[in-house]
């Protein structure tokens, strides 16, 4: 993609995201879901989810998986309501965008 990818935007993929996993989801699904929608390497999604997580957006918790620990994301309910803005702000975002493409797309 030629578009740089901002900070908030990838905050809003990341909750929607694990927010597709009601139990929470570990970090290297993270990654492979996101690659699906944008290119973007693990050095680049864990300051992502440790921001999230920081600012009360994501709880963090391990899960034993074939004899190791696995961490695992889900979103809180200040990430909920977090991730609600980010698609308003994004539906608003896009609509303006499409128009001044002549509404194509």
């Amino acid at each position: 993609m030629v578009f740089n990818t901002g900070a908030a935007l990838l905050d809003a993929i990341v909750l929607a995201v694990v927010s597709k996993e009601p139990e929470g989801t570990y970090g290297y699904k993270i990654t492979q879901d996101v690659r699906q929608i944008i290119d973007l390497s693990e050095s680049t999604l864990y300051p992502v989810l440790r921001r999230l997580q920081k600012d009360d957006c994501l709880e963090v918790y391990d899960r034993e998986c074939a004899g190791r620990n696995r961490r695992y994301y889900k979103v809180t309910s200040r990430g909920w309501a977090q991730l609600q803005l980010y698609e308003s702000e994004w539906r608003s975002y896009s609509k303006k965008v499409t128009s001044l493409f002549g509404g194509k797309g």
